[in-house]
């Protein structure tokens, strides 16, 4: 089974990123579930959503709390919450940036480090900083966990062919970063 996180800010599309990861994993006969977590349900709240995928029924309905892969919509998110609490050792980050992969600080556990500036990318394509299909793109770069012209279908049906081409745009862009673990 995978175990992801997700951290973004309400008004981001977190807990929408995550019921379209879950729709391309049983697109492909597997299966997902997504769990939203609200703090104060307010715009620019911070905002948690888990997602576990398997090629066999899942019975955990609970938060995740050893991530395979945490996803970061925001960067300034890490400035309020842990977001690397938990995961476990060679770990995947897939994170919302300007910085290169190689370049990021991030903490040993991490084996893979995925890095896009979805901000940028989203106010390019879509004139305001909702970065969750971006980073949609960003994911299914990182991991391999789904199929992209899956998570590009569904998010054609719920936003349009604009946020379906900035998934595309975001897997492209986005640079992947293998960490020595040893």
């Amino acid at each position: 089974m995978k175990e992801i996180r997700l951290h973004g800010r309400g008004g981001m599309g977190t807990v929408k990123a995550s019921q379209i990861i879950v729709y391309a994993n049983v697109a492909r006969n597997g299966y997902g579930n997504s769990i939203p977590f609200f703090g104060f349900e307010r715009q620019g709240a911070p905002v948690t959503a888990f997602v576990r995928l398997d090629e066999k029924p899942i019975r955990p309905k609970t938060q995740v709390y050893h991530p395979d892969c945490v996803i970061i919509l925001d960067p300034t998110i890490q400035n309020a919450v842990d977001v690397f609490h938990g995961m476990k050792q060679g770990g995947i980050c897939v994170i919302n940036t300007p910085e290169r992969a190689e370049d990021l600080k991030l903490p040993s556990v991490v084996g893979t480090a995925a890095a896009v500036d979805a901000t940028s990318l989203a106010y390019s394509r879509l004139g305001k900083a909702i970065t969750n299909t971006a980073m949609l793109g960003a994911f299914v770069k990182a991991t391999g966990w789904v199929d992209l012209a899956a998570v590009v279908e569904k998010v054609v049906e719920f936003w349009g062919k604009e946020n379906g081409d900035l998934v595309e745009e975001a897997y492209a862009e986005t640079v992947v970063h293998r960490r020595d673990m040893t």
